[in-house]
């Protein structure tokens, strides 16, 4: 029982740094002309100087609800974990975690539907950067779409996960 309690434990932990990852680098959209976008900025690589030239990203509604999607799975995950921590101390011999499980799994489907957005609106999203149309997804995209199944599984073992002495 403790292994399978420290598992959960990891891969809560695991899958909110990959929630970091996702929300906060600045990979979700890369062009070929060095260029990459995320959530937050467009950045463009100049090799004269060797830095990385960055722009607020613009005004778009489908990305103001995937910034607001990706905030909320973090907010709901590290709550998620704030509540196991409190319910491995107050809960009684034989309860469930209930709550953690759905908060992580509330995380999840955040999670889900903002890279379903991404996904189905990058064009639109990408339409008013100064970016070129040709490119591909970034890794952060892809952690993105890993968070979701890694957050709904620990979701469901927090709901069948049973406190013991």
């Amino acid at each position: 029982m403790a292994a399978l309690l420290i598992a959960v434990t990891v891969l809560h932990l695991l899958s909110l740094a990959m929630l970091f990852t996702a929300m906060l680098d600045k990979v979700w959209w890369v062009s070929p002309a060095v260029r990459n976008t995320d959530l937050w900025y467009n950045c463009l690589y100049t090799n004269y100087t060797g830095t990385w030239l960055c722009a607020n990203s613009a005004d778009n509604d489908w990305l103001h609800a995937v910034q607001a999607l990706m905030v909320v799975s973090v907010l709901f995950s590290a709550v998620s974990f704030l509540l196991f921590l409190c319910q491995l101390y107050s809960l009684r011999r034989g309860s469930l975690f209930y709550i953690t499980g759905m908060f992580q799994i509330f995380a999840g489907l955040t999670v889900f539907s903002a890279s379903l957005i991404y996904s189905l609106h990058a064009p639109e999203i990408l339409s008013d950067s100064s970016l070129p149309p040709a490119g591909h997804f970034g890794y952060c995209f892809v952690v993105a779409w890993l968070c979701v199944p890694a957050l709904l599984f620990s979701g469901v073992l927090y709901i069948h996960l049973r406190k013991k002495e």
